[in-house]
């Protein structure tokens, strides 16, 4: 393995301090980690130390990591040295690395290097105009389309001497690049075209990286805009026509059945004498000590726990929330993406006519007070793990790290 070092004082900056914007995002990072495991989001700042100081980690950088995770610098210095994605030394505005391993060596990766070292100089240094770095790496994972090259975020394959001359040059220069293939082939079907899956039933090629994905999320945003505004419509219509018709009086609650409290059996239970009365004090008659009752069963308190429930009086229908006799272009959102929501609590929403996030999102709390008293089993859920928070979320289109929904904080 290559020794790895810090870039000469004369390049490193005096000072550094994350943005505004990246130490907010740094604190969300550090959120995700048990308190006391800190230090296990050392990896993700330093990688966005490396994307605000231009593509390289200064010492400054280094230590400003570990004052922020309270770590030793010369923990995060081993890191920093150990993994080769974080680059040491300044690098240009287009950082190339070659890949070098045996599949591109053979397809002529040496040719490449060479091109490198007659357009930008010698490896690990940038180009007197700042356009350009170079660096050697080992296996980058196209070895079909070999050989080829990373530049910044983007892989460039199918390379030759002339064409990736003429790619460094138009980089250079700003002219537009073709990522990906430099031939004629598409991802890393073969020369001349693919011969399996031709049936365009098999697949709609909406993956990321297939088509315009920055308009399909531009579109996915604008759509639940308009959900949202629709989700409002609805609430105001639902509250006019609230205005317009009386709501019903709520019944009161039936008076509680005063229940007398079983007396103590002479024989007890399997025989044992049951819990008597207080001993009679001395000159008292034995008439005067009242026996003592046994404690409800557990059955007995739950029975009447669920009496107390049923009487308790629901809200009126008129506090209802705007609800969908069915989902909104028949699929409805998949609510188990809120924290705290699982299958049997997604059935009960939707049979209530929940079937979208953005519906969720502008609940009053009258509205929560009606969808908590419909949730039998779950009752307090909603209030305690901030469903409306989460889907003003989901709503706009952004999505959790995993497949359990985003779970609040102090949960």
């Amino acid at each position: 393995m290559s020794v790895r070092r810090l870039a000469p004082d004369a390049v490193q900056p005096k000072t550094f301090a994350f943005s505004k914007t990246n130490d907010n995002w740094a604190d969300g990072q550090i959120a995700k980690y048990p308190k006391g495991r800190e230090a296990s989001a050392v990896i993700p700042l330093l990688w966005m130390a490396q994307e605000q100081a231009g593509g390289w980690l200064p010492q400054k950088a280094i230590e400003a990591v570990g004052r922020k995770l309270g770590m030793p610098y010369m923990r995060v210095f081993e890191i920093a040295t150990f993994y080769t994605m974080f680059n040491l030394q300044p690098v240009g505005e287009h950082f190339v690395q070659v890949c070098g391993t045996v599949p591109c060596h053979l397809k002529g990766a040496r040719e490449i290097i060479k091109v490198c070292e007659d357009k930008i100089g010698p490896q690990s240094t940038v180009s007197s105009d700042g356009k350009l770095s170079w660096l050697e790496v080992e296996c980058l994972g196209a070895c079909c389309n070999a050989p080829m090259v990373q530049i910044n975020y983007d892989y460039y394959e199918d390379l030759t001497p002339e064409n990736f001359a003429a790619l460094l040059d138009n980089l250079r220069t700003g002219k537009p690049v073709k990522t990906g293939p430099q031939v004629d082939r598409s991802c890393s079907e073969p020369l001349g075209g693919g011969d399996t899956l031709k049936d365009k039933a098999l697949y709609d090629g909406s993956a990321v990286g297939r088509g315009d994905w920055q308009s399909r999320v531009k579109a996915e945003r604008e759509a639940a805009r308009k959900a949202a505004e629709a989700a409002e419509a609805a609430k105001a219509a639902a509250a006019a026509m609230a205005a317009a018709t009386p709501a019903a009086a709520t019944p009161p609650a039936p008076a509680p059945v005063a229940t007398p409290a079983p007396l103590a059996s002479a024989g007890g239970e399997k025989g044992r004498a049951a819990p008597a009365a207080k001993s009679a004090k001395a000159g008292e008659p034995a008439s005067a000590v009242k026996p003592v009752a046994p404690p409800p069963s557990h059955k007995a308190r739950e029975s009447k726990s669920t009496a107390v429930d049923a009487a308790a009086p629901k809200p009126a229908e008129a506090e209802a929330p705007a609800l969908l006799a069915k989902p909104r272009s028949g699929k409805g959102d998949d609510l188990k993406l809120i924290w705290g929501v699982g299958p049997k609590l997604e059935k009960l929403l939707n049979s209530l006519g929940v079937w979208h996030f953005d519906q969720i999102a502008v609940w009053t709390p009258k509205e929560l007070a009606w969808i908590d008293s419909r949730m039998e089993g779950f009752k307090g859920r909603a209030v305690r793990d901030g469903w409306i928070g989460q889907s003003q979320k989901l709503a706009t289109g952004w999505r959790p790290d995993n497949a359990v929904g985003d779970k609040p904080k102090g949960k």
